[in-house]
């Protein structure tokens, strides 16, 4: 008789920084607005009025000088224009994944698509992303797709852009852009679903196959809630859709011996943490046992702040661990006292079932619960660790949190750790901030633990195994060996690969097989590269790498492809006084002869054409021995192009 709670429920990363974005404008404006619902959940709404975020529904009420957080879901492209004009402060809490949908329809309008959405109609979210394109289309799934479709046979041929709503049911969206991707000839299919969305749902379906009932929190009026309960009903028998556990009743889990419960992505913590309960006891009353109330009291413990305690880890979800420490308040870590670590996930750290050692932080005995801290707990135990380190040299990994005066912290399992400019590994003058979030290994060079100072050297770490890794590369390096290497610099002839601690150079020429002006055509700083050693110089330190595949012939590859008379998608690559030559495949070029280049007389070719551009040409003459092929796009501008003399293949 247990109850398996969802690692994903609640606030995904979207309405949290809603949320959190309102409540710093509250506080620094002193009071400000919400236009709307800010989220899809009525509790959390009415706890941010408390907060001095006033609801508006009315956008012309406001005037110069106010401030108006936006809702999550995004709003009218008008409505945002016209506050603007009219010297309303915005701040957009609009979720970046909305706004990503945003900008794909209209740079699809811009480009002469259509904008495709496949989501609710009327949902505040579609409706907006709607009003960021003059004639958007919205399906609701593969009915309506193919209704339009059967509409009108030239829909057929429009080019089209679809996305999706962030909460769309996956299974609706995939249907929706197969059917598009097959009957359309020209279709761009972004998939837009919310990472966590589809994290939520699928998790929501292998618990709700598993359990003998299934709970889904989340406001009425919230589509994620929606989906999740139809994605439940799909798989599990008894689905009960709620706001808060008050809705909760004993009949509902008679002879439940397993439930589940998820939440949608506006459902707060605390709401989720209410239902958890109350169902772990509804379950046991449903059952005749004792009471959940019951059976805390009986193992009451007392709790006081800054005391150790240990206990059982409950559940995990993507914002705090609950855990159970034997004691009537329900105790929880956030994830900012669980890790310094912006990027780890708790579930990397602990697991359910596991025993964890911990400071209580806060006990609140009105609300009931507890807030603990792993972190400080660890940080105690890494002091000692630190100043063992310093003494034994030890090498010790942590993350840079800041940037700091001359140099930058780095957190080590808590404790600050300041690393000079000079010894951060970066070149002088670098911008230290881009190292934030980055783990690093760094020796302990100074530990004065009275006053709280630690000082690190990444430098030493780095260049230690720099040269461990320099010297490895040159004791085995040999002509025709092949590195994975990354790309460290770009100069006009060619760009630097370091390929273990050592660079080597890629001339422009061994980049590619296509006519390239600028290695940036090819690649970028930091693209990872398979080069192959063409020559090396140990004395001078010099190494020649190549990267094209040259067991590849691309004159083969045309032969293989292309015969006299077929037509090709070229690309103009050079443009002279008596044509321009273009590209058939990667390695292999063909002449465009002036007179070839269009169906009446033109004084030069960039009249016509420019470099870059794609155009089709008929492939006229090929000369095998010289390797030479002559190109007509004349040949298919008008019939009586094809009988017109051919061009010679240039000598």
């Amino acid at each position: 008789m247990k109850v398996i709670l969802a690692e994903s429920a609640g606030f995904c990363y979207g309405v949290r920084r809603a949320v959190d974005l309102a409540e710093k404008t509250a506080v620094e404006t002193g009071g400000c607005w919400m236009l709307g619902d800010l989220i899809h959940n009525s509790y959390v709404v009415e706890d941010l009025a408390r907060r001095g975020i006033r609801k508006i529904s009315d956008s012309s009420q406001l005037g110069s000088g106010d401030t108006v957080v936006i809702r999550s879901h995004g709003e009218l492209k008008s409505v945002l224009d016209d506050l603007e004009s009219r010297g309303v402060r915005c701040v957009n809490a609009t979720c970046p994944n909305v706004c990503r949908i945003q900008k794909l329809v209209a740079q699809a309008e811009e480009e002469g698509r259509q904008p495709v959405i496949i989501g609710e109609p009327h949902h505040p979210e579609v409706i907006g992303i709607a009003s960021w394109c003059r004639h958007p289309l919205v399906f609701e799934g593969p009915e309506a797709v193919k209704m339009w479709l059967e509409k009108d046979p030239k829909n057929r041929e429009i080019p089209v852009t679809v996305v999706a709503q962030t909460t769309c049911i996956r299974e609706l969206f995939e249907t929706s852009w197969k059917i598009l991707k097959k009957e359309c000839t020209n279709a761009k299919i972004f998939d837009t679903i919310c990472n966590a969305t589809h994290k939520r749902q699928a998790e929501a379906a292998s618990i709700a196959a598993e359990v003998d009932v299934m709970v889904v929190v989340g406001d009425r009026k919230s589509a994620n809630t929606k989906h999740l309960t139809e994605i439940c009903m799909k798989r599990c028998p008894r689905v009960l859709q709620i706001e808060n556990a008050d809705e909760l009743s004993p009949d509902f889990f008679h002879g439940c011996s397993v439930a589940g419960l998820t939440a949608g992505a506006s459902t707060p913590a605390g709401i989720i943490k209410e239902v958890y309960a109350t169902m772990s006891e509804e379950i046991k009353v449903a059952e005749g046992m004792e009471s959940f109330e019951e059976l805390l009291n009986q193992s009451f413990k007392t709790l006081n702040t800054g005391e150790k305690v240990t206990g059982t880890v409950l559940a995990i979800n993507p914002t705090e661990v609950l855990v159970d420490v034997g004691a009537k308040q329900y105790a929880y870590i956030k994830m900012s006292e669980l890790t310094d670590d912006p990027n780890a996930k708790p579930e990397d750290i602990v697991k359910v079932g596991d025993e964890i050692e911990t400071y209580i932080v806060r006990v609140n005995d009105v609300e009931g619960y507890a807030e603990l801290s792993k972190k400080r707990l660890d940080a105690v135990k890494v002091w000692e660790n630190i100043e063992t380190a310093v003494e034994e040299k030890t090498v010790l990994e942590g993350t840079v949190t800041e940037e700091n005066k001359g140099g930058i912290v780095v957190s080590v399992k808590g404790v600050r750790v300041f690393v000079p400019a000079s010894q951060s590994g970066m070149p002088r003058g670098a911008d230290l901030s881009e190292m934030k979030g980055q783990k690093v290994q760094l020796r302990i060079t100074e530990v004065n633990r009275a006053r709280r100072r630690v000082v690190g050297s990444i430098r030493s770490v780095t260049d230690e195994a720099r040269k461990a890794a320099q010297e490895a590369v040159w004791s085995s390096i040999e002509v025709g060996k092949h590195y994975t290497g990354t790309v460290k610099s770009m100069t006009s002839y060619g760009v630097f690969v370091d390929i273990g601690g050592v660079d080597g150079m890629v001339h422009i020429s061994e980049l590619s097989w296509s006519r390239i002006k600028t290695p940036a055509e090819v690649c970028k700083v930091g693209d990872t590269m398979d080069v192959y050693v063409i020559s090396f110089d140990p004395e001078k330190r010099k190494i020649s790498l190549g990267c094209k595949d040259h067991s590849v012939d691309p004159w083969t590859n045309f032969m293989n492809k292309y015969s006299v008379g077929d037509v090709a998608e070229v690309r103009i690559v050079k443009l002279m006084t008596f044509g321009a030559f273009a590209e058939v495949v990667p390695g292999v070029d063909g002449l465009i002869h002036i007179s070839q280049i269009a169906d009446r007389r033109i004084e030069k070719p960039e009249d016509v054409l420019s470099e870059g551009q794609i155009v089709e040409a008929k492939i006229t003459a090929v000369d095998e021995e010289k390797k030479k092929i002559s190109l007509s796009i004349r040949a298919l501008l008008a019939p009586a192009a094809e009988e017109a003399e051919e061009a010679p293949v240039e000598e």
